[in-house]
């Protein structure tokens, strides 16, 4: 996600003190729009100067008559996003905030770029006792509304908002529109498990400042806000508490979850960006939950820890739309693809089975690095070539998929006795499903290698692996994180797609074997699928994109076929068909 921020200034009778607020922002270079809430002639006047001076910079919106700081901000947050922009700065017009780290929230919010940024104030000993000492109230009521500390000041008037989250709410609910609006809108985020970062920062009163706050009306509409808010936390409270054993993310407003497995794989909540971001998602899954599971496994066994999942999944099924879109979207691509086969019929069953089949899967995969699957709960289908593979020492290139277990290429080291296989993965996006595997066996850093692209440095490590014999072990079905442009288009169950183009460009590089890999779960066990791609994959420079194209295709038709095999067992909760955004969809 690209960040595109403006700046909103709410102002009402602040002539004084709003030319030397627009004077310390201006220099950050963003668009401001600062919104005058009703404000008297002289401060009319002001404004009309100030606009006119930073004519290629400033919008001034004017509200008729005023109606409240609310009123003022949402104003700004829906003009802000019908101008296109993406994240919009709220800070008050007095002065009383910083501007020097505007940058600082940019860079928090570049860097999670779901999360609304708050400002935690710094008081100087200018703040007056019993501003400072009443903020305490408010912080204790929305403690309990939400059941979290994690909305350290609801009060600063300095925070980041993502637009299309909050306006989202606010074109949803009805909020508060005076002083109150602060406080609810940031509970209401919460409660739609809108991730929060908070950021220190210094708050001046001036002397001679002018305040708005009512201390009658403002507090009994305050205090009306909390009732409601109670309310709304006691009528949610069944799922707040659910919550509680469950992440928090930073996702769109609409979007409470997307589907992924009770062991904390994650996926993209925003289906519609497909490919362009799938790195990008949130992982799930809070790591007491896995490990309770891991704990279930190691005291009452894995077929009774696995009953657990039944209602985690059917929790996700209902909360994550995205994931059942795409669920859906696969399944129909499915079943247009294969007309003489029975395939699922796409809806909320099939969905759940295929969110069921996600979170088994993950199970799985902790219950292996348990050491819980024996050898013999997993066959090969046809050893011969791996027994080939093994037998000439070398190494090779192995290409997986998100489709079934790819964790049981483990089972290639079993075979081989001292051969070494390393899956090489994106672990940054399931840092604490991860950490819970390690917990389980120590030895599992051992078989990743994490990488953020296939660049030059990438190949050169691989290659001295692969020329120690080493087995590697990538997936085809999804683009490099940060190369997500070089991508080449393969038919798919009926439709374009795009694959990465990494695994072919690696395969060149490394000379090496490169062969295809995929593990199904059936009744018995688990059955692997080990089968020769190419003994060397050769790209000549003017045909390039063509070969690349042409190999991609072979591995696009290998998967469709195992994918008719099994077809609740393909994990790509996302729009796998959507072109990456800004069209650099390769280069044919």
């Amino acid at each position: 996600m690209s960040n595109a921020a403006c700046i909103v200034i709410p102002i009402y009778n602040h002539k004084d003190a709003i030319g030397a607020t627009v004077a310390n922002l201006v220099v950050h270079g963003l668009p401001l729009y600062v919104v005058d809430d009703g404000s008297d002639e002289a401060t009319q006047q002001v404004l009309a100067a100030l606009a006119q001076q930073h004519a290629d910079q400033l919008t001034l919106l004017r509200l008729p008559v005023n109606g409240g700081k609310g009123a003022a901000v949402m104003a700004g947050l829906r003009a802000a996003r019908a101008a296109g922009y993406t994240h919009a700065l709220q800070i008050d017009a007095d002065g009383q905030h910083d501007a020097a780290d505007v940058p600082r929230f940019l860079d928090a919010s570049q860097a999670n770029p779901r999360a609304v940024i708050l400002g935690r104030p710094v008081y100087d000993a200018s703040v007056p006792k019993s501003r400072l000492y009443g903020r305490y109230v408010t912080h204790v009521w929305v403690w309990i509304e939400t059941l979290s500390l994690t909305i350290q000041d609801s009060m600063c008037g300095f925070r980041l908002y993502p637009l299309d989250i909050a306006c989202a709410l606010i074109d949803k609910v009805k909020l508060g529109t005076r002083m109150d609006f602060d406080i609810e809108i940031l509970v209401r985020l919460h409660w739609r498990r809108v991730e929060f970062i908070a950021i220190p920062t210094p708050v001046t009163y001036a002397t001679d400042g002018v305040s708005h706050f009512d201390v009658l009306w403002d507090n009994v509409r305050i205090s009306r806000t909390h009732t409601r808010l109670v309310a709304g936390m006691l009528c949610r409270l069944p799922l707040l508490l659910l919550h509680k054993v469950m992440p928090r993310q930073a996702v769109k407003a609409d979007d409470d979850a997307s589907a992924t497995s009770a062991t904390g794989a994650n996926e993209r909540n925003d289906a519609n960006e497909g490919h362009a971001a799938w790195w990008r998602m949130a992982e799930r899954g809070s790591r007491l939950g896995m490990m309770l599971l891991a704990l279930g496994c190691k005291t009452i066994g894995p077929r009774l820890t696995a009953w657990w999942l039944h209602p985690i999944v059917a929790y996700f099924l209902l909360t994550g739309r995205p994931a059942r879109e795409a669920s859906r979207c696969y399944f129909e691509h499915l079943a247009q693809a294969s007309p003489q086969q029975e395939t699922p019929h796409p809806g909320w069953r099939s969905a759940y089975r295929h969110m069921l089949a996600f979170a088994q899967s993950g199970f799985d995969k902790l219950t292996a690095w348990s050491g819980r699957i024996a050898p013999a709960d997993f066959n090969f289908d046809d050893a011969r070539a791996l027994d080939d593979l093994l037998a000439s020492g070398r190494g090779a290139l192995v290409i997986g998929s998100h489709l079934g277990n790819l964790e049981m290429a483990r089972a290639l080291a079993v075979r081989g006795a001292q051969t070494k296989v390393t899956a090489v993965v994106y672990t940054e996006h399931a840092r604490r499903f991860n950490s819970v595997l390690a917990s389980a066996n120590r030895e599992f850093t051992q078989h990743l290698l994490e990488v953020n692209d296939f660049g030059p440095e990438t190949a050169m490590m691989m290659q001295e692996r692969v020329a120690r014999g080493e087995l590697l072990v990538i997936v085809g079905d999804r683009t490099p994180a940060r190369q997500m442009g070089r991508t080449t288009t393969a038919q798919f169950l009926g439709a374009s797609a795009p694959f990465a183009q990494g695994p072919y460009v690696l395969a060149h590089a490394l000379e090496c074997p490169v062969y295809l890999f995929f593990c199904l779960k059936e009744r018995g066990g688990y059955r692997l699928y080990f089968e020769p791609f190419a003994e060397r994959i050769e790209l000549p420079r003017r045909e390039r994109e063509r070969h690349i194209s042409a190999w991609a295709q072979r591995y696009a038709t290998r998967l469709e076929h195992y994918c008719r095999k099994a077809p609740y067992q393909w994990f790509n909760f996302f729009d796998f068909w959507a072109r990456p955004s800004g069209g650099a969809h390769g280069r044919k």
